[in-house]
């Protein structure tokens, strides 16, 4: 029985448990995001746990397995659409609710204050930032990855560390 390279991840019990466990990592960032603005939280840190599901997965099952799930093309999608959402909010504050950059321009009636809908554009702007900061750590992620991968074969192939 060969042993397993070292780009193709981690043994087999750590794949799996890495595959289960990443639904529930994914739901817990989608929950940070969509409940920011009632709970600690918000599109920040349920970025950052929305990216550590795929960093995970490409740790686990190596680069290949993280980008079959989350490809490039669709993270450096999501960054832009991320920041145009949140852009867009800021900028529809400033035309629609005429007072100021980012005013809140959806109003919510007194007897759905604490609920889900309750926060105006607040958690679309969750929403917008937490598509770019997962996104973004992932890309990070990915190209420091293949940084490495570059210099290892450069060091192998003779070359000055």
């Amino acid at each position: 029985m060969s042993e397993p390279r070292a780009v193709d991840g981690m043994s087999e019990i750590v794949r799996t448990t890495a595959r289960l466990i990443r639904v529930f990592i994914l739901v817990y960032g989608i929950y940070l995001v969509l409940y920011g603005h009632l709970t600690p939280g918000g599109g920040f840190a349920g970025g950052v746990v929305i990216a550590c599901g795929f960093v995970l997965l490409s740790l686990t099952g190596g680069q290949r397995e993280g980008l079959r799930f989350f490809p490039r093309q669709a993270a450096s999608t999501l960054d832009s659409v991320g920041v145009l959402l949140f852009l867009m909010l800021a900028c529809l504050g400033a035309w629609w609710g005429g007072e100021a950059f980012f005013t809140n321009f959806i109003a919510t009636a007194e007897e759905n204050h604490f609920t889900l809908l309750s926060g105006g554009i607040i958690p679309l702007a969750n929403i917008g930032l937490g598509l770019k900061v997962a996104s973004s750590l992932f890309l990070v992620f990915i190209v420091l990855a293949a940084l490495r991968i570059a210099v290892r074969k450069g060091d192998d192939a003779g070359g000055e560390p």
